[in-house]
């Protein structure tokens, strides 16, 4: 990547994670969570690069970083969303209005394509462009899973995987909805406790009742979800991937224990038979696994628009908020989370988290409403629904998206594809220094490719502004 354009994207990444986060910094403490730690460290070393700091005297604080002066001062810290407005503040300039009218009539978006453009400093809606109709968002969904997600279980919570020991030869691993689970320090763990207790011989069995309901997704067996089970191992992948598609274990939790009870051996710790299902109810603890904050969670989710996650962390929302840890306690969940901020849900339909499902429905606004929500000073605990937002032309989702224009590195957003829907959502740095929220979506596009580079310059007209 040409050093210009790293620095453009490092920088625009840089501006709009602390624009939204100034209006926190004084009363949260030191800021963490405006931008993940590569992007952090790529701009603090290219600002070192350019602004070489004088020593400072022995005893003194060093200066804050300059990037950070220099992008905190004006811009303005981002406030609650508001569901409309007038006067000035409430339009675009009416050139870009224009502009934006000519886009959403581009023959790749199909028939009646929508959208939406908020201020995210005032939270009033700038454009509409059937902005309260609602249409399939498909993995833009997952903006709303993961507010929900963050407001009811925090972005410090962990999904705590356990091994219990339910008689003196006999363990359950307990599943406890991870689907990023690795199991080699929870197995060594284990080994440790039962050789401390004198056994080193066992029976295994697992337990998945920690979440309920069909485990298959409405739209069947399919390489980009596997089964949402309480339990598994790395998403079920049965290849070296981490993300996207991939080939999954037909049953996620008997592959997670067998993997456990080869772990087990190894540590010499002697597996009688097959591991096999069982309750884990009751059991004594010997061995704990935490996952990843929920923050990083979120943000892998988003970047990477990972189904399995987002599957997961619906339950876990639903089984936060006393619901059965369903498809429908976790579409019920999301709603009432949602409904707790005043966002707009006109015509809203939640069936699953992940947005494979062609019955989800949300609009524009509802979307643009969730991310200029997001950005508010009154809700830190949502900021890593900003941070995970893909950059342009550079993480994720938008890797190879905005390659060479302008919105390269100051677009961040969330992009949902399904036959013939293509929608994105996301914020942009303007050229003024204002960050804006926005959705496009587009329910019957012909063309992935045309639609996509459609979208793309909408976002990019709302850059270049």
């Amino acid at each position: 990547m040409p050093l210009g354009r790293t620095w453009q994207v490092a920088a625009g990444s840089a501006a709009i994670g602390l624009a939204v986060a100034a209006g926190t910094a004084v009363a949260a403490g030191p800021w963490e969570s405006g931008r993940r730690t590569a992007e952090r460290t790529r701009a603090a070393a290219l600002d070192r690069q350019r602004h070489p700091a004088p020593a400072a005297p022995a005893a003194t604080a060093a200066p804050p970083p300059p990037l950070a002066a220099q992008v905190l001062a004006p811009v303005p810290a981002a406030a609650a969303p508001a569901t409309g407005g007038s006067g000035p503040s409430a339009a675009l300039p009416a050139a870009l209005t224009a502009r934006l009218d000519q886009l959403m009539a581009a023959p790749g978006l199909g028939h009646a394509p929508t959208g939406a453009v908020t201020d995210v400093a005032s939270g009033r809606l700038l454009y509409g462009h059937g902005a309260d109709t609602p249409g399939t968002p498909a993995s833009v969904t997952k903006l709303a899973t993961a507010v929900a997600a963050l407001t009811a279980l925090g972005p410090e919570h962990r999904l705590t995987t356990t091994v219990v020991r339910t008689a003196p030869d006999r363990v359950v691993l307990v599943g406890g909805g991870d689907p990023t689970l690795e199991l080699t320090g929870l197995a060594a763990d284990t080994a440790a406790a039962l050789k401390a207790a004198g056994t080193t011989s066992v029976t295994l069995a697992y337990d998945t009742s920690y979440f309920a309901g069909p485990a298959q997704h409405p739209i069947g067996p399919n390489e980009n979800l596997a089964l949402v089970t309480a339990l598994m191992v790395r998403e079920g992948r049965l290849d070296g991937s981490s993300s996207g598609p991939a080939t999954r274990a037909d049953d996620p939790a008997k592959a997670a224990a067998v993997r456990f009870a080869a772990l087990l051996r190894r540590h010499g710790v002697t597996v009688r038979g097959t591991p096999a299902p069982g309750s884990g109810k009751g059991g004594a603890r010997l061995a704990a696994h935490g996952s990843a904050p929920l923050a990083d969670l979120v943000e892998r989710m988003l970047t990477n628009s990972d189904n399995d996650l987002a599957e997961a962390l619906v339950r876990q929302t639903a089984l936060a908020t006393g619901r059965p840890a369903t498809f429908a306690g976790g579409a019920a969940a999301v709603r009432a989370e949602l409904a707790r901020y005043g966002v707009p849900l006109t015509g809203a339909v939640f069936t699953d988290g992940s947005g494979l499902a062609r019955a989800d429905r949300l609009s524009p606004r509802t979307l643009a409403a969730l991310l200029a929500l997001a950005a508010s000073p009154a809700h830190p605990q949502l900021r890593p629904v900003l941070t995970g937002l893909p950059v342009a032309a550079f993480t994720g989702t938008l890797t190879s998206r905005f390659t060479g224009g302008p919105g390269a590195g100051l677009v961040r957003a969330k992009t949902g594809t399904l036959t013939g829907v293509n929608t994105v959502a996301g914020t942009v740095l303007t050229r003024s220094g204002r960050l804006l929220a926005f959705s496009f979506m587009a329910d019957d596009a012909s063309s992935p490719a045309d639609a996509q580079a459609a979208l793309d310059a909408l976002a990019t007209a709302l850059a270049r502004s």
